[in-house]
């Protein structure tokens, strides 16, 4: 079965996979996740720069011999108590970067940097950074992303026009958040500004896929109280099944430059901003495409159940299945077999009688 193939069969409904019908399995997973990638930043801490924790900055330009391990021999000499953070910029610039030391041990390291890398001691610059500007820049993410997740609640609420998908959505995007967080701490990469900026992206992404999701399932319910076939949980599980072949596509195509910049930024130029932001990215679409199926849609769902009318409806669609009244197609694998679907159309929907023309 080619690629195209699978994807039309999903579509149909022709073959499903019950990512709905195991709502529970797949919110306990993500709940479990979510709190282990809480964890890690508590326990193994998060690595910040020094725009965050202040600290000096060094530059080494036009040397032969770009080699770090001068940079760290130097810094172990002068200021053993410090951590050294060394990156190659291009083919033959250093930056050192170090935590808070003296004025004059500053200098002392600018000049034995010119020495190791024998350059004109006026290729070495070097300039101290207080931690204010970092403390500005996570003052400021903090107020876009309250300001963010308020203004996506309301748009969420009014596009669709339901309260739970506005909830759905937002658990979604704090879970791609908390999980790039961890994965940002158990590797150990520094957190920048540039890598809050790549945080604040993400949630770009994961809502566009999870939008793409609830447009289809609120098309497949539109008119679900007007047929007894279908369950609501059975047609957003169609939903989501429908999406994915686009759900995947959108990631792969978003996935590849990125990965590309990651592993040119940490590999071969030793760039830490291009670095810090593609590892954001690479792992904020990656677990934004999982939420917008398998966390979005079933806790959707979940709320929706709760509903009268969907609780009601439901309970009537099984009554009928019961008694054996109920007119339902059902696939190899037990799932229900809805059918092609026009786009546009919905189940329920009455095929309206064509009208005559007058000649």
């Amino acid at each position: 079965m080619s690629y195209a193939e699978w994807g039309d069969k999903l579509y149909s409904g022709e073959k499903s996979y019950k990512i709905i019908q195991q709502r529970r399995m797949w919110v306990t997973i993500s709940l479990i996740a979510a709190v282990v990638c809480l964890a890690i930043p508590f326990v193994k801490g998060l690595n910040l720069g020094i725009d965050f924790t202040g600290g000096t900055v060094y530059q080494v330009t036009n040397t032969a011999n770009p080699d770090p391990a001068i940079a760290f021999a130097v810094v172990a000499e002068y200021a053993p108590e410090t951590e050294a953070r060394v990156n190659i910029l291009g083919a033959d610039d250093v930056l050192v970067r170090i935590g808070v030391v003296e004025l004059d041990v500053s200098r002392d390291i600018a000049s034995a940097l010119a020495e190791g890398y024998d350059v004109h001691p006026d290729q070495v610059s070097f300039s101290e950074v207080g931690p204010t500007f970092g403390a500005q820049v996570g003052k400021k993410a903090v107020q876009g992303l309250i300001i963010f997740i308020a203004l996506v609640a309301v748009v969420m609420a009014l596009y669709f026009r339901n309260w739970r998908m506005s909830v759905a959505a937002l658990v979604a995007l704090l879970h791609d958040l908390v999980f790039t967080v961890g994965i940002y701490a158990l590797l150990g990469f520094e957190v920048t500004p540039a890598a809050l900026i790549g945080f604040l992206t993400i949630l770009g992404y994961s809502l566009y896929d999870t939008v793409v999701v609830f447009d289809k399932l609120r098309e497949n319910t539109e008119n679900l109280t007007s047929q007894h076939r279908f369950t609501y949980a059975e047609m957003s599980n169609l939903a989501v099944n429908q999406t994915m072949v686009r759900s995947i596509n959108t990631s792969v195509v978003a996935l590849l430059p990125v990965a590309s910049i990651l592993f040119i930024g940490s590999w071969v130029l030793g760039a830490g901003t291009l670095k810090d932001i593609s590892l954001a990215l690479f792992v904020g679409i990656a677990v934004g495409t999982y939420s917008s199926i398998y966390v979005a849609p079933p806790l959707e769902v979940m709320l929706s159940l709760r509903d009268k009318v969907i609780g009601k409806h439901t309970a009537e669609v099984e009554q009928m299945r019961e008694s054996g009244t109920a007119n339902v197609e059902l696939n190899e694998d037990g799932s229900v077999r809805v059918g092609a679907l026009q786009p546009g159309a919905h189940l329920g929907t009455k095929a309206q009688p064509k009208r005559k023309t007058r000649k």
